[in-house]
């Protein structure tokens, strides 16, 4: 499945009940599954792991549909490498405030 179809499947998923919740409420519910991706993090699950990574892009989906952001559009900025230095793999210094990531 690639972003689009993603995106699109969760707006058809859950775009209602996150209009009734809010962009802040649909961000808090981001963060929760952030934390908990953090937690499977220090674990080293795999499983657990997949299904956090899974959660914590399906919120980030869920809030990019709120905003009406094309999250494929929106990740074409690193379709070149890095935005800021331009290359690939990133020369930018660790650390670096120019740093994209």
């Amino acid at each position: 499945m690639d972003i689009k179809d993603f995106q699109e499947l969760i707006a058809r998923t859950y775009l209602d009940k996150d209009e009734s919740r809010g962009s802040w409420g649909t961000f808090a519910w981001l963060v929760e599954e952030t934390g908990e991706l953090s937690r499977a993090m220090r674990s080293g699950d795999r499983t657990s792991l997949r299904e956090e990574f899974a959660d914590v892009m399906a919120w980030l989906v869920s809030l990019a549909n709120l905003y009406g952001i094309d999250l494929d559009e929106a990740v074409a900025k690193y379709a070149g490498g890095c935005p800021k230095c331009n290359d690939l793999p990133c020369t930018c210094a660790e650390g670096s405030p120019d740093r994209a990531t």
